[in-house]
């Protein structure tokens, strides 16, 4: 009798403990805006300087995805690299499984780390068909937003913003931290974020298209886009 309660016992806990370790769903749902109305691709908007604007292609990586808990210690999750872009509506959801019960922000990298960047080239999502790596520079644009706007003063009214370089004084890559009040997971959530594109061009810094329509290289132009960008992100719901 005394070795069957012991046997029952053991096999209650070994489920109680498989219980608290199953692992939780969770997908992060891009949703590109410029203001307050959701991008599409084509349509024309205004910008926080009221430039007229169509875009006509939007992109970045977004990478090392990692959890932050209730104590503030980081979970990370597979560490692997994402291509948003606003022409493929699959890429903007990114789902993993994490045996986090409960966080209280998100922390990912838009770009490609260093470490990326001096391996050459790569496949999958950093593979460079996708048009965002640098033969020419050996390097990858971490984000990039192209178009047209008639304040643009070159052939066509183009503008073309192509944002990289990873090197010490001009890397474009940037941490990106949101914070989420008490999130329990269920069985499966979402979390919607938003990436408003008028940060792009007044934020930190004030970017008139009128003025740079064209970034395609690392420098001081490209180090203040990605300090823009760096704050266009936020958490709008958990479902």
């Amino acid at each position: 009798m005394i070795k069957l309660l012991i046997i029952g016992f053991i096999v209650i806990r070994c489920c109680i403990n498989t219980a608290s370790f199953a692992q939780q769903t969770i997908t992060l749902q891009f949703r590109n805006t410029i203001g307050n109305e959701l991008l599409q691709l084509g349509n024309t908007y205004k910008n926080s300087f009221g430039e007229d604007l169509v875009i006509n292609r939007f992109k970045y990586y977004v990478s090392n995805i990692r959890l932050i808990n209730a104590s503030g210690k980081f979970i990370d999750t597979h560490n692997d690299y994402y291509l948003i872009d606003e022409a493929d509506s699959t890429s903007k959801n990114i789902t993993f499984t994490t045996l986090a019960k409960q966080i209280t922000g998100i922390e990912f990298l838009l770009g490609v780390d260093s470490i990326k960047n001096v391996n050459g080239v790569q496949t999958g999502a950093l593979d460079p068909l996708n048009g965002m790596f640098w033969t020419w520079n050996s390097g990858y644009i971490m984000a990039k937003l192209e178009g047209i706007a008639t304040v643009a003063k070159v052939p066509g009214n183009l503008f073309s913003l192509h944002v990289g370089g990873f090197r010490n004084g001009e890397n474009t890559a940037r941490r990106i931290r949101l914070e989420i009040l008490n999130f329990k997971f269920q069985i499966s959530n979402s979390v919607v974020i938003e990436a408003d594109i008028n940060k792009w061009f007044q934020s930190v810094h004030n970017i008139k298209i009128a003025e740079h329509p064209i970034c395609h290289s690392p420098g001081n132009l490209a180090m203040q886009l990605a300090d823009n960008y760096a704050t266009m992100f936020k958490i709008v719901s958990v479902n």
